[in-house]
């Protein structure tokens, strides 16, 4: 009988107050592989015009089998 793989994976976004770098060790250390990246730009409307923000990072993860 073929064992059933669980398929896990989420978009996990980057806290405010920690660099890309941190976040990365972060997730590794929790058990997390890094398979993905994305970023998109968060603006804000201020006096009627868009402002940039910040970027909103996110890692694309999935359980690493091996922890």
């Amino acid at each position: 009988m073929a064992k059933k793989r669980a398929k896990r994976s989420e978009w996990i976004t980057i806290k405010e107050d920690e660099t890309v770098a941190e976040a990365y060790e972060r997730l590794l250390a929790e058990g997390w592989q890094v398979i993905g990246r994305r970023e998109e730009p968060v603006f804000i409307e201020e006096n009627g015009e868009q402002k940039w923000l910040r970027q909103n990072i996110q890692f694309h993860v999935k359980m690493n089998s091996q922890v």
